[in-house]
């Protein structure tokens, strides 16, 4: 039996704060072609432990630290002082996106043995600032190393595996310590990601040990769904894609390594999706072009399965690959805005599956269960999503989504507080529930026991059910609200009013 003792001391400062929340901004730069002794004076000076050197594009190309000046004054005494940086900088720099939780940047330095990770944005990889170690020092989590670097480290599905069975454990103990349930689910979510990223890279080697060859193109991997929300419990199935830079949509190569990578994930312990999506089937599979082409059907002819298929996709997140293709993606898909036809259709599906509660205010359960994935999470899920692509946003997770339409003066400050309420309390009770079952030895299902919430707890859920249910009507409004923006904001009519402030 795993001793879960340390487990239950876990700090939850790495779970609930971002890298960005640590990040230097304010960074000593400099070219390849400036000297050793330029770097040394300008860290003399300023009391930092490391300068970057950017390529033309603005992405870490090399890193020196004071511990490359000192094994370089040890080896060439004062002439290593002499040398370019293009012959001392450490390349290629170690990173780590922004938006990455800060535990995952204690697993990569402690991997690595790095007291340096260059903070890089996560859609475009260019860099945003320094992550200092000393930074971080004091941010201990036994049980998420062990996951994160179990991770890194696999060198099979049967080793991923290893690392994913310990998942209820740490979403055990985060709830110990009253760490938030949808910070835990982000938790969840970056080993999900970590992990489809880690299939890629083995899915590669395997390749490449059989005979197939590098990848033709570029490629990125895509994770979708409540994955690329951040918002996955522990009953995740997988949700993935996959965009290539090859002229042919379905080359031959991206179609194995899309196999490849959904039957690594499945032997790692996150079974295969009953819908198909994932990048062994095609329609999950295609080049820039290709995807483009799916955006341009789905705005013309949004029927029922093309709004199925769209609201998985606008929840991904890059992985693995060439995030330049994700960013491309990306700028392409926001065009929704304009489509009002597919967003009212998104729209329309709302409030078909909000009805947890029936006409006489009791709960909807079959076995003496309710389903709070398809009766409570969906409506917020789908509704933030909805008013995001009329915004033009980019925000994945829900939270931030409903926070970027009151930001924008589309909902009002009450609805606002009542849903990410909701949202939460939800979320706690699928995910309270799938820990109790899976101790005793039963799956985990976005199915929740009514007999096992007191009363109070009851009647809280009972309320947020009832916000879940006006979501419908929430969205339509904020839909209208943001076209009487749109037109205030045509240089052609009166300015439109300023974006509110979110509340403390």
């Amino acid at each position: 039996m795993t001793d879960t003792t340390a487990v239950a001391r876990i700090d939850p400062f790495p779970f609930q704060h971002r890298v960005s929340e640590l990040t230097v901004t304010d960074v000593p730069i400099l070219t390849r072609t400036e000297t050793l002794s330029a770097a040394v004076e300008l860290m003399t000076r300023l009391r930092v432990s490391a300068v970057i050197i950017l390529d033309a594009e603005g992405y870490p190309a090399g890193i020196v630290t004071e511990r490359d000046v000192m094994t370089q004054l040890a080896r060439h005494s004062g002439a290593a002082l002499e040398a370019p940086l293009s012959a001392v900088m450490s390349a290629p720099v170690a990173s780590i996106p922004a938006n990455a939780f800060v535990y995952l940047a204690i697993a990569r330095m402690e991997r690595l043995r790095y007291r340096h990770l260059a903070v890089i944005d996560p859609e475009s990889g260019a860099f945003v600032g320094l992550l200092d170690a000393n930074a971080v020092m004091r941010q201990r989590a036994t049980v998420a190393f062990a996951i994160a670097d179990q991770v890194a480290q696999a060198r099979s599905a049967q080793e991923l595996r290893a690392a994913f069975v310990r998942m209820p454990e740490l979403g055990r103990s985060l709830r110990a310590e009253g760490v938030a349930a949808y910070q835990v689910a982000a938790v969840i979510s970056g080993v999900i990601r970590d992990m489809t990223a880690r299939a890629g890279q083995l899915a590669v080697a395997e390749m490449c040990a059989a005979g197939r060859g590098e990848a033709p193109a570029d490629w990125c991997l895509l994770v979708l769904g409540s994955g690329g929300r951040g918002e996955s419990l522990l009953a995740a199935d997988q949700d993935n894609a996959l965009i290539h830079g090859h002229a042919a949509d379905d080359h031959p190569w991206f179609q194995e390594f899309g196999a490849q990578v959904a039957s690594i994930l499945n032997e790692a312990g996150i079974p295969f999706c009953k819908g198909g999506v994932m990048a062994s089937e095609p329609r999950f599979r295609h080049n820039l072009a290709g995807w483009r082409h799916n955006v341009d059907a789905w705005f013309a002819r949004p029927e029922p399965d093309a709004i199925l298929n769209a609201d998985i996709f606008y929840d991904f997140a890059p992985v693995e690959g060439s995030v330049t293709l994700a960013a491309d993606l990306r700028r392409y898909a926001v065009r929704a805005e304009h489509a009002p036809l597919f967003l009212n259709l998104m729209a329309g599906d709302i409030g078909e599956k909000s009805g947890a509660l029936n006409w006489f205010g009791w709960f909807r359960t079959r076995q003496g269960r309710i389903d709070l994935k398809l009766g409570g999470l969906f409506p917020i899920v789908a509704g933030g999503r909805v008013l995001a692509l009329r915004l033009g946003s980019t925000a994945l997770s829900s939270r931030e989504r409903w926070k970027a339409a009151f930001t924008a003066g589309i909902i009002v400050e009450e609805d606002l507080a009542r849903l990410l309420d909701a949202h939460e309390m939800i979320l706690g009770l699928i995910l309270d529930q799938q820990l109790a079952d899976l101790a005793k030895g039963q799956p985990a299902t976005s199915r929740v026991k009514v007999r096992r919430l007191m009363e109070l707890e009851q009647d809280r859920l009972k309320e947020a059910l009832h916000v879940v249910g006006q979501i419908d009507h929430i969205v339509k409004t904020a839909l209208m609200d943001a076209r009487e923006l749109r037109r205030r904001a045509d240089p052609k009519t009166t300015p439109g009013a300023p974006g509110r402030t979110l509340p403390e």
